[in-house]
């Protein structure tokens, strides 16, 4: 999927603008505008669908995404925008159809751990290849998208085909982690009213989450430019290997705590973790006493900890914890259509409030920012959810005069 949806960024697209603003800016911002609404639609498309259903649309949705990429190459500049929105508006869904096939499992944390590894490359992998073709082939940037689609045309149906080999979850397995069905209206109003307060505190984790890493993502071929690496393909892929490898390590780790309880307070652990990571990185960065390359390195490596960590371990335990019967791709799609909208507003704001800024000097900007939010929010999330496990009759009060935390 990410072959259909990250290579026009390896481009720089200088020299272009539209109603002053930078044309990259107004094709990212287009893009995530599609995908933005793909996640709104998606609470209620994701959360309804049945298993039988997921591989038709995987490859109906991408095949929409691919068109839209020949076009945005055949269409001139500067109307070629509008396919990139087209381009979005069905790629939001794949994240969730691909998920749903390994939620509720005994090894999801594993599974989704490799998941998670295979984004933070793919992203890097298919911005090289993009570069690759601009810089070795000659291929012009409007025409490389489609190009990156065509490489992976192949890798993607045996992908999906092996992904329709999966078989459900066992009865063991729904008994450890909790059955997961589709939600209608009806169900997901429920869900909402039962857990607002903390769906409403990691929302505002995962928009500052998204912001940074659509920033580092989308900007990456600035900021390592900033940072001397001008012209080096091969560093969008190599960079992000020690970030997947330490994620997985510790995100794949998780599936040794079998009790939910602890994995998910733990998994609350990491989010904090992450955003205490990314400010200590930052000012060593600053304070010149971390090299440029390992503070990019590092500070993806703690935005990744955290967002794999939040995007799918602690839905998952949340659910199991609670034992509320539920999918992970209501409340994925509730997040992430916030986190999205988020990054839009952001990248507005770089582009009329902070113009004269270059892209390193306003991500080290918004590294201090996204980690303080994630450390607040997260510590309160934290003190809510254990207050709710005692208003739900799952964990007793310390004392018989306690009921809980003011949250």
């Amino acid at each position: 999927m990410y072959a259909f949806r990250k290579p026009f960024t390896a481009g720089t697209y200088a020299n272009l603008s539209l109603w002053g603003i930078d044309y990259k800016i107004i094709l990212i911002t287009t893009q995530v505008f599609g995908y933005m609404l793909s996640k709104f639609i998606g609470i209620r498309v994701i959360s309804e669908m049945s298993p039988h259903k997921r591989i038709m649309n995987i490859l109906g949705l991408i095949g929409i995404a691919w068109a839209a990429l020949l076009l945005f190459g055949i269409t001139p500049y500067p109307y070629n925008c509008i396919w990139l929105f087209v381009n979005g508006l069905p790629l939001g869904m794949i994240w969730g159809l691909v998920f749903a096939f390994l939620e509720g499992r005994r090894n999801t944390e594993l599974l989704g751990a490799a998941m998670s590894i295979s984004f933070i490359v793919a992203s890097g992998l298919v911005k090289a290849v993009g570069k690759y073709l601009i810089t070795d082939w000659g291929v012009a940037e409007f025409w490389m998208p489609f190009g990156v689609g065509l490489i992976f045309i192949l890798p993607l149906l045996l992908g999906v085909w092996m992904l329709g080999k999966m078989p459900p979850p066992s009865p063991e397995d729904i008994a450890l982690r909790t059955e997961r069905v589709p939600m209608n209206k009806e169900l997901r109003k429920a869900f909402f009213k039962t857990f607002a307060p903390g769906i409403i505190l990691l929302i505002i984790v995962y928009i500052s989450l998204t912001i940074f890493r659509e920033l580092r993502d989308n900007f990456a071929v600035e900021i390592w430019s900033l940072l001397g690496y001008p012209d080096m393909p091969q560093v969008l892929l190599t960079a992000e290997i020690p970030i997947a490898v330490g994620v997985f390590a510790i995100i794949g780790a998780m599936i040794f705590i079998k009790d939910n309880r602890k994995a998910f307070y733990a998994n609350i652990g990491i989010v904090l973790l992450g955003g205490l990571l990314l400010i200590s990185a930052t000012a060593l960065f600053q304070a010149k006493m971390l090299h440029p390359a390992a503070w990019m390195i590092l500070a993806g490596f703690a935005m990744y900890l955290s967002y794999v960590s939040f995007h799918t371990m602690l839905f998952e335990r949340w659910i199991a914890l609670f034992q509320y019967k539920s999918n992970i791709g209501f409340l994925m799609y509730i997040t992430d259509a916030f986190g999205y909208l988020g990054s839009v507003g952001v990248l507005f704001y770089k582009n009329f409030g902070t113009k004269e800024q270059n892209w390193l000097t306003y991500i080290t900007y918004v590294s201090y920012i996204v980690g303080a939010i994630t450390v607040i929010s997260t510590a309160i999330a934290f003190f809510y959810f254990r207050n709710k496990e005692i208003t739900l009759g799952l964990r007793k009060p310390l004392n018989p005069a306690q009921t809980g935390l003011p949250l």
